[in-house]
């Protein structure tokens, strides 16, 4: 096939099923891998949608400059449109973000600029407020503010959600999908809700962010702030795009487990996917006793593990985080866990056999 340029190529990724990781969990699990998009991650249609609706909108034009705070995977997304639409890109990054996801935003053209992870919202320092300064103080800026722009879940409204409705051909039963700024997981949640009610929705949030307490509550509660690792889901604000009265369920999940996930995807599946891809898939390991044989789950994986290389994909980073062992690895550790349940099994097998004599 042609196209007339790279922002022609975004959407329509794969559902891909995965039949080893998910072995012993009684229903179809499919993976709706955005990886497969041209910038690597779902983030392209929401940068696209939002771009050209401000175009259309008249709110920008060619030679602007356009600013957003993003952890990394919205940037590299958006200097790739901004540069083929001839826009200016400043890009306000928290220092959370991987070495290889500040190369991939510079290499597209864009400006740089980190600020420190651990910042409330408010302080100036924090990258939410360095983006709202710097579209102050730069001339003919637009900041195209993803958590609050509601064309973020407009886009996967108007793509994820019927390709995954189309793709399941309409038997999808639970959507899995991480919570961040809202728009992947609301948008196309709010098309699947629209042709089944009965779809259920669930939220993936990380240990340290305050979705998960929110969405219980209605209250912002800043003692559920505290530094976590992964990347790509949980928030320390509540974005306008999250529809929480969508969501069925809210799981929280570990950077450790979802780190293991992680590398568990590219070993048994063959898929190097991001960090929060192994939190949505931990997310799945989570639900498997509510699960049946004639469920589908779609577990949507935001983005590909090359911008992870130095984390997750990285022993020595993984020995430093706690996360393994001196001398120890995955293999290592599904060894561990195997051998676990044989014991057990040994075990009951003994008290079986003492009850019988």
């Amino acid at each position: 096939m042609r196209y007339d340029n790279v922002l022609a190529t975004i959407g329509n990724t794969p559902l891909i099923r995965l039949a080893r990781i998910c072995k012993d969990i009684p229903a179809e699990i499919y993976g709706k891998v955005e990886a497969y998009n041209p910038g690597q991650s779902a983030k392209d249609r929401t940068a696209l949608y939002m771009v050209e609706q401000a175009e259309k909108a008249g709110k920008i034009k060619p030679g602007d400059t356009i600013i957003e705070a993003t952890s990394g995977n919205t940037g590299y997304s958006l200097a790739m449109v901004c540069s083929l639409k001839g826009y200016n890109c400043v890009l306000t990054v928290s220092s959370k973000a991987s070495n290889e996801k500040l190369a991939l935003l510079r290499s597209m053209g864009a400006e740089v600029v980190i600020c420190p992870a651990d910042a409330a919202p408010e302080d100036p320092r924090s990258y939410y407020s360095r983006a709202r300064q710097l579209t102050e103080d730069i001339p003919n800026a637009y900041y195209l503010a993803q958590n609050f722009n509601l064309n973020n879940s407009g886009a996967h409204y108007s793509s994820t959600g019927p390709e995954i409705w189309e793709a399941t051909e309409g038997r999808i039963t639970h959507y899995v999908c991480c919570a961040g700024t809202g728009g992947t997981l609301s948008g196309t949640a709010r098309y699947l809700k629209e042709q089944n009610p009965d779809i259920k929705i669930i939220a993936v949030d990380a240990y340290g962010s305050v979705l998960k307490k929110y969405w219980e509550t209605g209250k912002f509660d800043e003692d559920e702030i505290y530094s976590y690792r992964v990347e790509g889901l949980g928030k320390t604000i509540i974005p306008d795009n999250i529809a929480f009265d969508l969501i069925d369920d809210f799981i929280k999940v570990t950077d450790r487990s979802s780190a293991h996930r992680a590398r568990q995807l590219a070993r048994l599946e063959g898929l190097l996917v991001g960090y929060s891809s192994g939190s949505a898939m931990q997310c799945v390991f989570r639900l498997k006793n509510q699960l049946k044989p004639t469920d589908v789950v779609v577990a949507l994986f935001p983005d590909h593990g090359t911008r992870y290389l130095g984390k997750v994909y990285n022993d020595e980073w993984m020995k430093q985080q706690g996360f393994m062992q001196e001398n120890q690895d995955d293999s290592y550790l599904q060894y561990r866990k195997y051998y676990r349940a044989y014991r057990m099994k040994y075990k009951r097998y003994l008290r079986q056999t003492l009850k019988s004599i």
